[in-house]
């Protein structure tokens, strides 16, 4: 099932927006951390995972009808100012797609084992008992 298949071009820009690092992947990274993101939905009810996809959807409309073009073709300020903007949206439902696309954008790039091990993240099930 290839939910983001579709959505590549608006995901990739919201992911790249998020955490700008994204921005240097290669393909294999990305398709890395696209795998990761749909493994995570898999798991969710088939009414969250149309809602995954109508709010990217949302993102790419609402920057049409505000400058002309998609949330992937705006520049990183534009696309910030855009993802702020529906951060703090007076609608809670808006607010709360932000922040699950959010939660996915940080889990696919933070979840791949080349970026943990990048960033020496050493995560022990005892957590903070752990001696460093």
């Amino acid at each position: 099932m290839k939910m983001l298949s579709p959505l590549h071009p608006i995901f990739r820009a919201v992911v790249s927006t998020v955490v700008p690092e994204a921005s240097n992947l290669d393909d294999q990274s990305w398709r890395e951390l696209e795998t990761l993101v749909e493994a995570a939905l898999r798991d969710r009810p088939p009414a969250l995972r149309r809602q995954f996809r109508l709010f990217l959807r949302l993102v790419q409309w609402l920057c049409v009808f505000r400058y002309g073009r998609g949330f992937a073709s705006l520049r990183p300020d534009k696309r910030t100012r855009v993802l702020s903007y529906l951060q703090d949206h007076r609608i809670e439902l808006i607010r709360c797609g932000f922040w699950g696309v959010r939660t996915l954008a940080l889990l696919g790039y933070y979840g791949k084992p080349e970026t943990v091990q990048a960033i020496g993240y050493t995560a022990d099930v005892r957590g903070w008992r752990v001696p460093r």
